[in-house]
Protein backbone atom coordinates (compact mmCIF):
# COMPACT_ATOMS: atom_id res chain seq x y z
CA UNK A 1 0.00 0.00 0.00
CA UNK A 2 1.42 3.41 -0.75
CA UNK A 3 2.12 5.96 1.96
CA UNK A 4 -1.04 6.84 3.81
CA UNK A 5 -2.48 11.11 2.75
CA UNK A 6 -5.90 10.70 4.55
CA UNK A 7 -7.20 8.91 8.03
CA UNK A 8 -8.68 6.15 5.47
CA UNK A 9 -5.36 5.68 4.59
CA UNK A 10 -3.71 5.22 7.32
CA UNK A 11 -6.14 3.54 9.18
CA UNK A 12 -5.88 1.01 6.40
CA UNK A 13 -2.39 0.76 6.43
CA UNK A 14 -2.61 -0.09 9.99
CA UNK A 15 -5.43 -3.02 9.61
CA UNK A 16 -3.26 -4.30 6.96
CA UNK A 17 -0.33 -4.14 8.62
CA UNK A 18 -2.27 -6.10 11.93
CA UNK A 19 -3.44 -8.86 9.19
CA UNK A 20 -0.67 -9.34 7.21
CA UNK A 21 1.44 -10.26 10.86
CA UNK A 22 -1.12 -12.09 11.98
CA UNK A 23 -2.54 -10.28 15.00
CA UNK A 24 -5.92 -10.24 13.04
CA UNK A 25 -6.11 -13.83 12.09
CA UNK A 26 -8.83 -15.63 9.11
CA UNK A 27 -12.01 -15.24 9.42
CA UNK A 28 -11.67 -12.43 12.17
CA UNK A 29 -14.94 -10.12 11.90
CA UNK A 30 -13.91 -6.59 11.40
CA UNK A 31 -17.09 -4.17 12.66
CA UNK A 32 -17.12 -0.56 11.65
CA UNK A 33 -18.62 1.04 14.79
CA UNK A 34 -15.79 -0.93 16.86
CA UNK A 35 -13.27 0.12 14.21
CA UNK A 36 -14.49 3.97 14.40
CA UNK A 37 -14.56 3.73 18.48
CA UNK A 38 -11.32 2.39 18.15
CA UNK A 39 -9.56 4.97 16.04
CA UNK A 40 -11.82 7.90 17.16
CA UNK A 41 -12.99 8.62 13.48
CA UNK A 42 -16.42 8.65 11.71
CA UNK A 43 -17.78 5.57 9.67
CA UNK A 44 -16.96 6.83 6.83
CA UNK A 45 -13.28 6.92 6.92
CA UNK A 46 -13.29 3.22 8.69
CA UNK A 47 -15.75 2.50 5.64
CA UNK A 48 -13.20 3.59 2.54
CA UNK A 49 -10.20 1.71 4.43
CA UNK A 50 -12.31 -1.39 4.35
CA UNK A 51 -12.62 -0.92 0.78
CA UNK A 52 -8.72 -0.35 0.42
CA UNK A 53 -8.37 -3.66 1.93
CA UNK A 54 -11.01 -5.88 -0.09
CA UNK A 55 -8.98 -4.41 -3.19
CA UNK A 56 -6.00 -5.79 -1.69
CA UNK A 57 -7.89 -9.20 -1.10
CA UNK A 58 -7.15 -9.08 2.35
CA UNK A 59 -10.99 -8.67 3.63
CA UNK A 60 -14.18 -9.93 2.02
CA UNK A 61 -17.71 -8.63 3.23
CA UNK A 62 -19.41 -10.68 4.91
CA UNK A 63 -23.14 -9.18 5.09
CA UNK A 64 -24.65 -8.14 8.26
CA UNK A 65 -21.84 -9.67 9.73
CA UNK A 66 -19.33 -7.03 9.01
CA UNK A 67 -15.98 -7.88 6.89
CA UNK A 68 -14.24 -10.51 7.53
CA UNK A 69 -10.49 -11.31 7.05
CA UNK A 70 -10.02 -13.20 4.11
CA UNK A 71 -10.14 -16.86 4.89
CA UNK A 72 -7.43 -19.41 4.16
CA UNK A 73 -6.50 -20.31 0.87
CA UNK A 74 -4.48 -23.42 0.61
CA UNK A 75 -5.05 -23.91 -3.01
CA UNK A 76 -3.30 -21.12 -4.16
CA UNK A 77 -0.26 -21.99 -1.66
CA UNK A 78 1.78 -23.47 -4.54
CA UNK A 79 1.68 -20.85 -7.35
CA UNK A 80 1.77 -17.97 -5.41
CA UNK A 81 5.31 -18.94 -4.08
CA UNK A 82 6.33 -19.89 -7.55
CA UNK A 83 5.10 -16.17 -8.81
CA UNK A 84 6.84 -14.71 -5.89
CA UNK A 85 9.88 -16.59 -6.77
CA UNK A 86 10.24 -15.30 -10.22
CA UNK A 87 8.98 -11.42 -8.77
CA UNK A 88 11.72 -11.56 -6.29
CA UNK A 89 14.36 -13.19 -8.07
CA UNK A 90 14.10 -11.00 -10.52
CA UNK A 91 14.13 -8.42 -8.25
CA UNK A 92 17.30 -9.00 -6.66
CA UNK A 93 19.07 -9.44 -9.85
CA UNK A 94 18.45 -5.99 -11.16
CA UNK A 95 19.05 -4.93 -7.24
CA UNK A 96 22.39 -6.64 -7.91
CA UNK A 97 24.24 -3.62 -9.10
CA UNK A 98 21.93 -0.93 -7.52
CA UNK A 99 22.24 -1.87 -3.44
CA UNK A 100 24.55 1.08 -1.89
CA UNK A 101 26.29 0.59 1.09
CA UNK A 102 23.45 1.97 2.94
CA UNK A 103 21.18 -0.45 1.59
CA UNK A 104 23.21 -3.28 2.56
CA UNK A 105 23.63 -2.05 6.05
CA UNK A 106 20.09 -1.76 6.00
CA UNK A 107 19.78 -5.79 4.97
CA UNK A 108 22.56 -6.63 7.35
CA UNK A 109 20.28 -5.22 10.28
CA UNK A 110 17.12 -6.39 8.91
CA UNK A 111 19.22 -9.73 8.60
CA UNK A 112 20.29 -9.82 12.01
CA UNK A 113 16.68 -8.80 13.57
CA UNK A 114 15.31 -11.80 11.69
CA UNK A 115 17.74 -14.26 13.13
CA UNK A 116 17.56 -13.56 16.78
CA UNK A 117 13.25 -13.33 16.60
CA UNK A 118 13.99 -16.93 15.22
CA UNK A 119 16.02 -17.94 18.04
CA UNK A 120 13.17 -15.92 20.48
CA UNK A 121 10.49 -18.00 18.01
CA UNK A 122 12.35 -21.58 18.29
CA UNK A 123 12.21 -21.23 22.31
CA UNK A 124 8.65 -19.77 22.84
CA UNK A 125 6.62 -22.32 24.87
CA UNK A 126 3.41 -20.33 25.33
CA UNK A 127 0.87 -20.39 22.76
CA UNK A 128 0.32 -16.57 23.42
CA UNK A 129 3.85 -16.16 23.43
CA UNK A 130 4.51 -17.73 20.33
CA UNK A 131 1.81 -15.30 18.36
CA UNK A 132 3.61 -12.43 19.61
CA UNK A 133 6.91 -13.31 18.44
CA UNK A 134 5.65 -14.75 15.08
CA UNK A 135 3.88 -10.99 14.37
CA UNK A 136 7.63 -9.50 14.79
CA UNK A 137 9.08 -12.21 13.35
CA UNK A 138 7.03 -12.10 10.23
CA UNK A 139 7.35 -8.20 9.86
CA UNK A 140 11.52 -9.02 10.29
CA UNK A 141 11.10 -10.90 7.48
CA UNK A 142 8.97 -8.31 5.30
CA UNK A 143 11.66 -6.15 5.85
CA UNK A 144 14.78 -8.08 4.40
CA UNK A 145 12.83 -8.43 1.06
CA UNK A 146 11.63 -5.00 1.08
CA UNK A 147 15.36 -3.64 1.34
CA UNK A 148 16.20 -5.10 -2.37
CA UNK A 149 12.85 -5.56 -3.38
CA UNK A 150 13.16 -0.91 -3.17
CA UNK A 151 16.45 -1.17 -4.83
CA UNK A 152 15.43 -3.11 -8.03
CA UNK A 153 13.05 0.59 -8.57
CA UNK A 154 10.41 -0.90 -10.59
CA UNK A 155 7.59 -0.30 -8.88
CA UNK A 156 4.74 -2.04 -10.68
CA UNK A 157 7.36 -5.09 -10.22
CA UNK A 158 7.30 -4.05 -6.27
CA UNK A 159 3.90 -3.85 -6.07
CA UNK A 160 3.36 -7.27 -8.01
CA UNK A 161 5.85 -8.97 -5.44
CA UNK A 162 3.99 -7.72 -2.40
CA UNK A 163 0.73 -8.76 -3.72
CA UNK A 164 1.50 -12.16 -4.43
CA UNK A 165 3.10 -11.92 -0.86
CA UNK A 166 -0.44 -10.61 0.51
CA UNK A 167 -2.38 -14.06 -0.36
CA UNK A 168 -0.79 -15.84 2.70
CA UNK A 169 -0.72 -13.41 5.75
CA UNK A 170 0.10 -14.64 9.17
CA UNK A 171 -2.18 -17.58 9.16
CA UNK A 172 -0.01 -20.40 10.88
CA UNK A 173 0.49 -20.46 14.28
CA UNK A 174 4.35 -20.94 14.42
CA UNK A 175 4.93 -23.26 16.89
CA UNK A 176 8.70 -24.96 17.88
CA UNK A 177 8.95 -28.70 16.35
CA UNK A 178 11.79 -30.76 15.25
CA UNK A 179 10.85 -30.37 11.72
CA UNK A 180 9.80 -26.60 11.74
CA UNK A 181 12.82 -26.40 13.50
CA UNK A 182 15.12 -28.23 10.63
CA UNK A 183 13.27 -25.43 8.66
CA UNK A 184 13.87 -22.31 10.11
CA UNK A 185 17.75 -23.26 10.39
CA UNK A 186 17.60 -23.46 6.60
CA UNK A 187 16.12 -19.86 6.28
CA UNK A 188 18.48 -18.69 8.54
CA UNK A 189 21.22 -19.87 6.46
CA UNK A 190 19.45 -18.72 2.95
CA UNK A 191 18.86 -15.15 4.12
CA UNK A 192 22.44 -15.26 5.52
CA UNK A 193 23.71 -16.50 2.13
CA UNK A 194 21.67 -14.00 0.36
CA UNK A 195 23.24 -10.88 2.08
CA UNK A 196 26.90 -12.45 1.14
CA UNK A 197 25.72 -12.82 -2.78
CA UNK A 198 24.15 -8.86 -2.50
CA UNK A 199 27.56 -8.04 -0.40
CA UNK A 200 30.02 -9.69 -3.40
CA UNK A 201 27.27 -8.75 -6.25
CA UNK A 202 27.49 -12.38 -6.89
CA UNK A 203 25.69 -13.61 -10.18
CA UNK A 204 23.88 -16.42 -7.42
CA UNK A 205 21.78 -13.89 -5.65
CA UNK A 206 18.51 -14.72 -8.04
CA UNK A 207 19.12 -18.03 -7.98
CA UNK A 208 19.26 -18.10 -3.57
CA UNK A 209 16.13 -15.73 -3.57
CA UNK A 210 14.17 -18.05 -5.90
CA UNK A 211 15.28 -21.05 -3.89
CA UNK A 212 14.72 -19.35 -0.68
CA UNK A 213 11.20 -18.26 -1.34
CA UNK A 214 10.34 -21.96 -2.46
CA UNK A 215 11.27 -23.04 0.87
CA UNK A 216 9.45 -20.83 2.58
CA UNK A 217 6.43 -22.33 0.80
CA UNK A 218 7.21 -25.67 2.26
CA UNK A 219 7.94 -23.65 6.04
CA UNK A 220 4.53 -22.17 5.48
CA UNK A 221 2.45 -25.33 4.55
CA UNK A 222 4.45 -27.42 7.71
CA UNK A 223 3.78 -24.64 10.05
CA UNK A 224 -0.04 -24.70 8.84
CA UNK A 225 -0.15 -28.59 8.91
CA UNK A 226 1.00 -28.01 12.44
CA UNK A 227 -1.77 -24.84 13.53
CA UNK A 228 -4.31 -27.56 11.97
CA UNK A 229 -5.11 -26.49 8.53
CA UNK A 230 -4.66 -30.39 7.06
CA UNK A 231 -1.69 -31.98 5.38
CA UNK A 232 -0.91 -31.36 1.45
CA UNK A 233 2.31 -32.91 -0.18
CA UNK A 234 2.38 -30.15 -2.58
CA UNK A 235 5.56 -28.71 -0.85
CA UNK A 236 6.42 -32.34 0.35
CA UNK A 237 9.98 -32.07 -0.88
CA UNK A 238 11.84 -29.74 -1.73
CA UNK A 239 10.76 -27.23 -4.86
CA UNK A 240 13.19 -26.51 -7.64
CA UNK A 241 12.64 -24.53 -10.83
CA UNK A 242 13.14 -27.70 -12.43
CA UNK A 243 10.40 -29.74 -10.99
CA UNK A 244 8.19 -26.56 -11.26
CA UNK A 245 8.36 -25.60 -15.12
CA UNK A 246 7.08 -29.45 -15.96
Amino acid sequence: MASPTTKADEIALVLEDAILAGELPPGYVLRQEQLSEQFGVSRTPIREALRQLAALGLVSFAGKRGVQVRPLARAELLETFIVRAALEGFAAELAREQLTKTDLRKLERAEKRFARLTRQLRGAGERASVQEIAAEWVRANEEFHEVYLTAAGVGKLIEAARAARRVFHGQAVWSPSPELSELYSRNLAQHRAIVEAFSSKSRDVRQLVEEHILDSGRLLERALEHAGYGATSRFGSRVTWATTRR
